[in-house]
């Protein structure tokens, strides 16, 4: 046992204690073990990625869950990794070429491949340092990317097993378009931003003759209308359906079509259909045979509508349109106020333009039966079960998924076309025939991490590691890509290990905003950098403050104050420790008997058995928030605060019963510190080894409770204690009477065993025995027990007097503002209910106050 320094400084000793965990290979999961396993994949970041707060939260729950799971003799596995994010990291590599002038273009794709290549052996990972810093104990052996060999012959054998099976298929449907990445997207790479937009209603057809009104907020995709629907029930349009109206411009006759889905109340509840640029209108347009008129190309540029808005930019056409309907007389009204919903590109925050395009998909219906049916059994647990609903919405109502994606960065689709217009998909065994030419789309990047959970263990060989850590035990992610990311993941495990789910259970997180409960971002200034952080206050902290805000599937606040408490918290620790060591703790041989120890003794170890007992369920059941809670009272409050005072006696008298003590002690920090270990890695590493001499906390075993009864005499003795010890401090404090100062008292009521206790008392509250000349000036009562004090000497009786009576007139004069107000019954028929009520507490208040200045002022002597 050596001694600790006596300032608790994170930087010291986070990167040596890290170090020291990876050489000695602690975090190493080993397949051929004999003990129960207990794995995790961790979500993989992207290539491209920073650490962000979010992952913070996401990395600091799987990483608690491992390191505990570790310490109860679990062989567990946390899988680390990175996913190459193809839109991501073609956008980096090309803006970096940008800047030489140079485009991918100019490389042609095999050469810009090995550039993106190169890329990431420089830049790429910055992430994977970050997690270390953070105190990931992932095996990092076992590092993953999805783009590795293992990986991408993985998505080949899928890919061609889902092909044969009928479920991947090549058809023209309206997809999520970037004009700005020229690629498709899939749901997860669309943000729905609100925007302020504007309704115009356009006349179709001539005045004189047929004629029907629309709004829209997109005029300029009007050019490729085929159609308008109306609802079959709608008696304004009845006697227009199956007419034909003229189409402004392009002069094409469009059919009026009934359809139950069009809203009558929206708009002038008749609808434009233009088939090939919106997803409804799509649907529509499948179900009643209109034409699919592209009217944009792939850079969101009118194109082949024969009208002067060709060549335009889609958003100056449509005011050019708005404008050319105006002059000609064709708007009924324009410009009416419309926030709505518009998806932006992830990436690059462009407008996405659903768009009718030659795409791969997968179908997903008898897939998303499975994925559903599989919780709907059992087989898979979602934590907080109230998020099951939302679940099954997305997997009950999913839509087939667009795969490919218009990049040259990622797996590319191993379909190959012959020269008399053949198709064949290639496996990755096999050779595509001599001169045919392999598709040129990749696919989207979620299709290789939705095999994340087998395939980087082995998949499609038959290895040891899925042999012994399939299906993983948890998938810890947020909320936010629940129907996304973890939906997928389901679908591809149940299908290609043979209805084998891929996790236990799905334990969500909520978002991480901040204090004001507001969403982060760089344009409000509110954002929190994890990398900040850990550098102020230590990376423990920032877990601590994380884990603590954690409930099961909702969001929390996090503010910088908060992080800087959970390092308070840390420091107390810390101190307390070096108190302890200093003192003699120990932990050495068995703990004394129970029935051999004091009552403030017994006491700690009853805390500390309902502390081990109450951490170990919140943790197994995803409720961090209330574990760290627990943990936190119990090491702030009752170790530190009470039992670390109450000790203080015992020490100072020395003797076998200051031993015994010095070992319960020990005891109660080598547990406490094996508790806090899963959430503050580092600190408490530092402060077990100091205290214990042992190896390691990352292989030490979890705590478990002593088994004993709840000592009741021993819980009342303490309880005795503490009501004492306060209000005579309390007592001392509104006297004015110096920390330093000893004063005479007289305690009566102790009796039993509280008798024991009272040279503990009086050493914390600096309390002399009565002696001959005792002359008690003032007395408490508390409760049973009742303090006599002789303040001779210790207070300045005429101006506490004084003070005392000026207060006393104060609050009284606030008393009768407030009694004043309360029986004015224009200010109560007027004033705001908060108003009213913040008057009702201050007079509760002053009231309350009266009652403690008069007490006082009774208690000082006469004289």
């Amino acid at each position: 046992m050596s001694e600790l320094p006596s300032n608790f400084a994170p930087h010291e000793i986070e990167s040596a204690l890290y170090k020291k965990w990876l050489d000695a290979g602690y975090f190493k999961a080993d397949p051929n073990s004999k003990k129960p396993p207990f794995a995790i994949v961790i979500p993989p970041p992207n290539v491209t990625g920073s650490l962000h707060i979010g992952h913070a939260l996401d990395h600091t729950i799987q990483d608690l869950l491992i390191r505990m799971k570790r310490m109860k003799g679990f062989e567990t596995l946390w899988l680390p990794g990175m996913d190459h994010a193809g839109i991501a990291t073609q956008n980096v590599v090309e803006k970096k070429l940008a800047e030489s002038k140079i485009t991918r273009h100019d490389l042609g794709r095999e050469e810009f491949i090995k550039k993106v290549w190169d890329w990431k052996a420089e830049y790429g990972g910055a992430i994977l340092g970050q997690m270390k810093r953070l105190g990931d104990s992932v095996d990092w052996s076992r590092e993953r990317f999805t783009m590795d060999d293992g990986l991408s012959r993985a998505v080949l054998t899928i890919f061609k097993r889902l092909y044969d099976a009928g479920l991947i298929y090549r058809a023209e449907r309206i997809i999520n378009w970037c004009p700005r990445c020229l690629t498709a997207l899939s749901d997860i790479e669309v943000d729905y931003q609100e925007i302020d937009g504007e309704f115009v209603q356009i006349r179709y057809g001539d005045l004189d003759g047929d004629h029907i009104y629309i709004a829209t907020t997109r005029p300029e995709t009007m050019l490729g209308d085929g159609a308008v629907a109306v609802n079959p029930n709608d008696d304004r349009y009845k006697s227009m359906i199956g007419k034909q109206v003229r189409l402004p411009y392009v002069n094409r006759m469009i059919p009026i079509i009934a359809d139950e889905l069009v809203d009558p109340e929206f708009g002038t509840g008749a609808v434009k259909v233009t088939a090939a640029h919106d997803p409804n209108d799509f649907e529509m347009g499948m179900r009643h045979g209109v034409p699919m008129i592209v009217i944009m190309n792939e850079s969101g540029v009118m194109e082949g509508t024969g009208t002067q808005f060709d060549g335009m930019d889609r958003f100056k056409a449509r005011k050019a349109l708005v404008e050319k309907l105006r002059e000609d007389g064709l708007l009924g009204w324009e410009k009416r106020p419309y926030k709505h919903s518009v998806g932006h590109c992830s990436r690059c925050n462009t407008i996405v333009e659903p768009r009718l395009s030659l795409q791969w998909f997968v179908k997903v219906a008898p897939l998303a039966k499975m994925a559903g049916d599989a919780v709907r059994n059992g087989e898979v647990k979602i934590s907080p079960v109230e998020m099951e609903p939302r679940y099954f919405e997305w997997v009950d109502n999913m839509h087939d998924w667009c795969i490919s994606r218009q990049l040259w960065w990622g797996h590319r689709i191993p379909v190959w076309y012959g020269p008399n217009d053949e198709m064949k998909v290639i496996g990755p065994d096999e050779v595509a025939p001599t001169g045919w030419v392999q598709d040129e789309d990749v696919l989207d990047t979620w299709f290789s991490s939705a095999l994340w959970p087998f395939s980087t263990l082995g998949w499609p060989d038959k290895t040891e590691d899925l042999k012994k850590f399939y299906p993983t035990s948890v998938l810890v992610t947020g909320y936010d890509i629940l129907f996304f990311w973890v939906a997928r993941m389901m679908i591809f495990s149940l299908f290609a290990m043979d209805g084998k789910h891929p996790f236990d259970v799905i334990a969500l997180h909520g978002l991480v905003r901040d204090k004001n409960g507001k969403k982060m971002s760089k344009s409000k200034g509110n954002v929190i950098d994890p990398l900040e952080f850990m550098d102020k206050y230590g990376s423990d902290a920032l877990r601590f403050a994380l884990a603590r805000g954690a409930n099961p599937g909702t969001d929390q606040a996090l503010a910088e104050e908060w992080i800087a408490g959970a390092r308070n918290f840390a420091t107390k620790i810390w101190n307390a420790t070096r108190f302890a060591i200093m003192n003699g703790a120990n932990v050495k041989g068995l703990l004394p008997e129970r029935s051999s120890l004091n009552h403030i003794d017994r006491w700690i170890l009853d805390e500390l058995d309902r502390t081990i007992a109450s951490v170990d369920e919140l943790y197994e059941n995803f409720e961090f928030a209330k574990a760290s809670e627990s943990l936190y009272h119990f090491a702030w409050d009752e170790v530190c605060d009470w039992y670390l005072e109450l000790v203080k006696d015992t020490f100072s008298k020395g003797g076998p019963e200051a031993e015994k003590t010095k070992r319960v002690l020990g005891h109660v920090l080598d547990n406490l510190l094996r508790l806090m270990h899963p959430n503050m890695p580092f600190i408490s590493e530092e402060l077990w080894i100091k205290l214990t001499g042992g190896e390691s906390l990352v292989i030490a075993e979890w705590p478990t409770g002593s088994g004993h009864a709840k000592d009741l005499e021993a819980h009342d003795v303490v309880e005795d204690m503490k009501q004492l010890i306060t209000e005579i401090r309390r007592f001392r404090s509104d006297q004015g009477i110096k920390n330093s100062a000893r004063i005479n008292a007289e305690i009566t009521g102790l009796t039993g065993p509280g008798t024991k206790y009272e040279d503990a008392i009086r050493f914390l509250v600096r309390l002399d025995a009565p002696g001959n000349y005792f002359s008690p000036s003032a007395k408490i009562e508390i409760g049973k027990f009742t303090v006599s004090f002789d303040l001779t000497g210790s207070v300045d009786v005429a101006a506490e007097r004084a003070r005392l009576t000026k207060d006393l007139a104060n609050i009284k004069k606030d008393r009768e503002t407030a009694q004043v107000k309360l029986g004015n019954e224009n200010f109560m028929a007027k004033a705001p209910m908060e108003v009213v009520s913040e008057i009702r507490n201050r007079l509760e208040f002053c009231d309350s106050e009266i009652q403690r200045i008069e007490s006082l002022l009774s208690s000082l002597p006469n004289s």
